[in-house]
């Protein structure tokens, strides 16, 4: 795969993923609502809404170029601050459906590679078409 076309296909993909994660927080919140852990103040609609204003903020800075490697880091900060409700899904899951059951576990492992990928954009971000770097930042010296 081409570098000077994979990076930008990257940061892409990232920012339509949190976009896609952040408008589905607006178009149906309750689902969010009801993983909010309730340790955290106030009422979990507004947790919802502000991690999918969040999101959608993320995604935004990881699709244009100058904010990519900020975006790209907040974007590995974003998925590694969900992960308690990633957990409080799948622990409230036990008396689900075993097919809901198996998707809310199956989400505790994804958060590891969605982080990775977050962390790779931002190495690359800045980066000059078809350069070759190691990962995960290169070296700056301004």
């Amino acid at each position: 795969m081409l570098d000077h076309v994979s990076q930008p296909r990257s940061a892409y993909g990232l920012a339509l993923l949190l976009a896609a994660a952040g408008g589905a927080h607006f178009a149906a919140p309750r689902v969010y609502d009801t993983i909010i852990p309730r340790a955290l103040p106030g009422r979990p609609r507004m947790w919802t809404y502000l991690s999918g204003a969040t999101e959608l903020a993320v995604a935004a800075a990881v699709a244009h170029p100058k904010a990519r490697r900020a975006g790209a880091l907040a974007a590995a900060g974003l998925f590694a601050a969900v992960f308690p409700a990633n957990v409080k899904m799948a622990r409230d899951s036990r008396h689900r459906p075993p097919a809901y059951r198996t998707a809310a576990y199956a989400r505790l492992p994804l958060q590891a590679p969605l982080i990775w990928w977050a962390l790779r954009v931002a190495g690359r971000a800045g980066v000059p078409a078809g350069s070759r770097t190691s990962w995960p930042a290169r070296s700056r010296t301004s």
